[in-house]
């Protein structure tokens, strides 16, 4: 009863592969809103660890840069993968 239902709903299923590329540019804006949030964060632990708020911006600046750009290129080589489209 179960496998019948699930071969009824493969067939009437109108998904559709996705094989939308997602362009640099949408690239670029995820890892910066990404980025802001998981900056934020940076920062909020590390004035809970150190107590000093401008340590804390510091280590929150140096991470927003590098983090940035390492989450660019791990999206673009993603991309790139066919596998799970």
């Amino acid at each position: 009863m179960i496998g019948q239902m699930l071969l009824k709903d493969k067939e009437k299923s109108t998904y559709k592969e996705d094989v939308v590329r997602e362009k640099p540019l949408r690239s670029v804006v995820k890892s910066i809103s990404w980025r802001i949030i998981g900056t934020l964060d940076t920062i909020l632990i590390s004035w809970v660890i150190t107590g000093k708020l401008a340590l804390a911006f510091s280590i929150g600046s140096v991470e927003l840069v590098t983090k940035m750009v390492l989450y660019f290129f791990h999206e673009r080589v993603w991309n790139s993968i066919k596998w799970g489209k």
